[in-house]
């Protein structure tokens, strides 16, 4: 059995930081899997993610026992609702929507997933989800029917994601959306790196190795590309040596 939580631990606290690639399975083709996983494989990625905002229910569970026959990395269900829950997978993001107000999304959906996850085996790692607006609105606030935070209001987004570690979360994911117009800044990872004690990643509008690089340095501990590999797999190119510096202090706690 996969230690994913305790590999990421290990990872931080190595100051080794990490890379997710997000596969919707709404937006890949099954015939595209093995071509596209292979590129992953010779990457720096660290981790597959799959999920999205609206799936058809069963084709989580199919895509994961694909990308499986094909990569030893640890994938992982960033699930967008309980049809998504599959155990063919490594772990589950358990997200509560701590940015919104809905009750679905911070508990709800929750309690309607029990029934499912004591038929698996994965690996429940609770995680705080902060949306934050990025100039467009994304699937997840139609789904959910919350705002995003201000991108302006640091303190606000920071003293939030305190409030989900004080929680007992054990990692929390700053989200700029799907395709975003703007990522989630610097200022911000940064701001909300010292205040944790726990794991930060972050997703949502990352188009380029610089960002990348800008998002670690800041501090994020796991960052989450999903976008720019649909609309572009050559971008998997940039990412086939390690990042300059791909080592970076944590920063003071």
């Amino acid at each position: 059995m996969k230690h994913i939580y305790n590999d990421i631990l290990t990872s931080v606290s190595g100051e080794e930081k990490q890379l997710a690639v997000l596969i919707d399975p709404d937006k890949i083709k099954f015939d595209k899997v093995s071509s596209f996983i292979n590129k992953v494989n010779i990457s720096i990625a660290t981790h597959v993610f799959v999920g999205g905002s609206s799936v058809d229910e069963n084709a989580t569970g199919i895509l994961v026992e694909e990308i499986k026959k094909h990569t030893q990395l640890p994938v992982v269900l960033f699930p967008g609702d309980v049809t998504q829950i599959t155990g063919k997978a490594d772990a589950i993001l358990f997200l509560s929507l701590i940015s919104g107000r809905n009750s679905e999304y911070l508990i709800g959906k929750h309690i309607r997933s029990i029934s499912k996850l004591k038929e698996t085996n994965l690996e429940i790692i609770s995680t705080g989800y902060i949306l934050i607006e990025n100039g467009k609105e994304t699937a997840v606030e139609r789904v959910t029917g919350t705002e995003p935070l201000s991108r302006t209001n640091i303190q606000y987004i920071v003293d939030t994601a305190k409030a989900g570690e004080l929680l007992g979360m054990k990692l929390i994911y700053l989200e700029a959306g799907s395709g975003a117009k703007l990522s989630v800044s610097k200022e911000i990872i940064s701001n909300v790196n010292r205040a944790l004690n726990i794991p930060l990643i972050v997703g949502g509008g990352i188009r380029s190795k610089k960002q990348l690089e800008n998002a670690y340095n800041a501090g994020a501990d796991l960052v989450v590309i999903g976008t720019v590999f649909e609309e572009d797999e050559s971008f998997f190119d940039e990412l086939k040596s390690p990042l300059s510096g791909r080592h970076f202090p944590k920063g003071e706690k």
